[in-house]
């Protein structure tokens, strides 16, 4: 299985493309806040633990831009509630 993360700026979107199929964490930008507004896993890759994949890259390159973050993601703020660590980052 092959992984790939990237963030796709030109489309406001965190991105894991995994064996031709791209699972995605939307988000609106300004020069201080990130906020995560939506995720979407096909459902070819689903059940095969992805969504959390893509949650852990996505937090980790926000931590990475030293920004402050806001989630209006269900599924993100699920992640975080599993996941302490992260809770630095809320704004």
């Amino acid at each position: 299985m092959s992984e790939i993360f990237s963030d796709n700026a030109a489309q406001s979107r965190f991105e894991l493309a995994v064996d031709g199929s791209t699972a995605f964490v939307a988000y609106r930008k300004t020069p201080d806040t990130i906020t995560l507004v939506h995720t979407e896993v096909p459902p070819e890759l689903g059940g095969r633990g992805i969504g959390s994949k893509l949650a852990r890259a996505t937090l980790d390159a926000v931590r990475a831009q030293g920004i402050k973050l806001v989630v209006k993601c269900e599924f993100i703020q699920g992640f975080m509630k599993k996941h302490p660590e992260y809770d630095d980052l809320l704004g």
